[in-house]
């Protein structure tokens, strides 16, 4: 019966950890800039408005004309945008390093869950400073831009989310 129990906990533990590392790893893809994706897109968490994580600056310098932005204006987006995404590749790197050794403890039998642990929170600080250069990026995009700038902009976000849920809903059946 004792066997049984441990078994059991022990597929427990580890349905636990690879659940775990699986939210964890699409966490940081959601995160990640990847081939074709922009740093500020952040998948299906896009509400319109300035702190829904829309590709603001990058919609803004898309919209650079309708928004009627200055070359200062301009010129300042691109440099946070650079700024940014300078920032934020090596914390990409060391997070994805630490997702592949949380992957590597795992797969080891029985896991060292002190090391897994451990782990985790490491990989959440880089979560966290990723987080904050998100914001940091977008306040400095916002202080860049007009009251009416920033209006014309949320506008413009609801509408290309709009459009897109209305593709959403007209999937072939």
């Amino acid at each position: 019966m004792k066997k049984i129990q441990g078994l059991l906990l022990a597929s427990a533990v580890f349905t636990l950890s690879a659940a775990t590392v699986a939210s964890t790893t699409l966490a940081a893809a959601a995160e990640e800039p990847g081939p074709g994706n922009r740093p500020f897109a952040h998948s299906g968490r896009m509400r319109g408005g300035f702190g829904g994580g829309a590709p603001l600056i990058t919609m803004a310098l898309n919209h650079k004309s309708e928004l009627n932005l200055t070359s200062d204006q301009v010129s300042n987006l691109e440099k946070i945008r650079t700024n940014y995404q300078s920032q934020v590749t090596p914390l990409h790197q060391q997070l994805r390093t630490i997702e592949k050794d949380i992957a590597g403890l795992i797969q080891q039998t029985p896991a060292d869950l002190i090391q897994v642990k451990s782990k985790l929170q490491e990989g959440e600080k880089f979560r966290s400073e990723l987080r904050y250069l998100r914001i940091e990026a977008l306040e400095n995009g916002k202080s860049v831009l007009t009251q009416q700038q920033r209006d014309q902009l949320k506008t413009l976000v609801r509408s290309q989310f709009q459009q897109f849920r209305n593709r959403q809903g007209q999937q072939p059946s």
